[in-house]
């Protein structure tokens, strides 16, 4: 039975002794960790493919690409805010400076502007004291931008400061920017290697099972969800509804509603709904709810019924297509509705979308930024590019950026997600 692995592409052969200690569990390159795991899918995609494909394992190698001493690594974070930020910078920075004591770190501001010198920023030096306590802040100390630059421009500026390796943390915006860069860097047959370290609040990147940020902004959520259920409950007939992120995915919605079961409706991006005119419209089912219980909460994801909205929709500098802000509109056309049936609603409306992305990571979030970085710097050095650490079967693996950014990763309607989320409901 033939393992393949999904392709990882390296700058060069690995040819030096790793510092690290002798006893670590150095992996080998034949490391495989599953794409499927349930052994049908398994024998399925066997079946159907002829072979089995698997991730790279993640983890430190005995022969590493760059020599220690003389290198140089640069991290920028681009895209919006998400907790965990600081925690993966402080990873980063701690494990290329304390673990194989790498001279110099530069810390680039403001994202991919901060890689042209037009925009006039200036890097920082990023050592131990610069990051101790960062952990705590949310936000990122390096800055965040968003929009694309002049790949060539960035490469001149790699170049000119001798940067062996750039940790570029983002969403998607971010990942094709680098995965652009690195594809000149292999084209030019240059020593430099870039790694994605997968940021999205959303947690819509394919082929990684989750990233840094989701947990703690899922329990972000659950306060603001008994916020609203005890509003909801205190006025006759009241309604609490609460907006949360999800631009394509709405997995904050779905896991807020498991992890607090208040929520009695949750409307997210994957699943088309109706507000009135059909037999399973929402607001008539919304209706019938308020005569027997006299309140309910919803939550609303913000990629949410975006087709029920009249108007033209614009793109932000990463090319991202902006979302109407969908909870506004189901606030004052619920208004409208209940005001044609002379029927008395009290509507309360969260939004607690910026609330959640500028907070400090929570613990287990926090746990789960350190071993991104060391991973990231571990495949880092051993000269592995055009690549981001995922995490697959609680296991961290080596992601081509070009197959993880092929498209959104959503919430499957017949998946067991969304049936949990229906059964939890009502």
């Amino acid at each position: 039975m033939k393992i393949e692995n999904f392709p990882i592409q390296n700058v060069g052969e690995c040819n030096i002794e790793s510092p690290l200690d002798s006893n670590i569990p150095f992996v080998t390159e034949e490391s495989q960790i599953l794409y499927d795991c349930d052994s049908l899918d398994v024998k399925r995609s066997y079946e159907q493919y002829g072979k089995i494909h698997a991730f790279e394992k993640a983890g430190p190698r005995k022969k590493i690409f760059f020599d220690p001493a003389w290198c140089k690594a640069a991290i920028l974070t681009a895209g919006g805010l998400c907790p965990g930020l600081n925690n993966v910078i402080k990873g980063l920075t701690e494990t290329l400076k304390l673990i194989y004591h790498i001279p110099v770190v530069y810390g680039i501001p403001y994202g991919y502007a901060g890689l042209n010198p037009e925009m006039g920023h200036r890097p920082m030096i990023l050592d131990e004291l610069a990051v101790d306590g960062i952990h705590e802040q949310g936000g990122t100390i390096l800055g965040s931008s968003r929009g694309n630059q002049d790949i060539l421009t960035m490469l001149e500026t790699l170049v000119r400061m001798d940067i062996n390796m750039l940790f570029c943390i983002g969403g998607d915006g971010t990942l094709r920017a680098a995965h652009e860069l690195a594809q000149e860097i292999l084209k030019r047959n240059l020593n430099i290697c870039i790694i994605g370290i997968p940021k999205t609040i959303d947690n819509d990147i394919c082929y990684i099972d989750k990233t840094f940020g989701f947990e703690t902004a899922v329990h972000a959520t659950t306060p603001m969800i008994t916020v609203a259920h005890n509003e909801a409950k205190g006025a006759p007939n009241g309604v609490g509804l609460i907006h949360v992120m999800g631009r394509d995915s709405g997995f904050i919605a779905a896991s807020s509603s498991l992890a607090n079961p208040h929520v009695n409706y949750c409307l997210v991006p994957e699943v088309k709904f109706t507000l009135e005119g059909e037999p399973d419209s929402f607001f008539p089912i919304l209706h019938d709810r308020l005569q027997r219980r006299h309140h309910a909460v919803i939550i609303v994801a913000e990629g949410a019924g975006q087709d029920l909205m009249e108007g033209q929709r614009e793109y932000d500098k990463s090319g991202n297509l902006l979302n109407n802000n969908i909870g506004m509109f189901m606030r004052e056309k619920m208004k409208q509705y209940f005001h044609k049936l002379n029927f008395e609603a009290n509507i309360k409306y969260f939004d607690p979308t910026y609330l959640i992305r500028g907070i400090p990571a929570n613990a287990s979030d926090a746990v789960f930024c350190l071993l991104l970085a060391q991973n990231a710097v571990h495949a880092a050095m051993a000269g592995k590019t055009d690549m981001l650490v995922g995490h697959w079967s609680d296991t961290f693996t080596h992601v081509p950026i070009e197959m993880a950014i092929k498209e959104r990763k959503k919430i499957d309607p017949k998946d067991f997600l969304w049936r949990c989320v229906q059964m939890n409901i009502r």
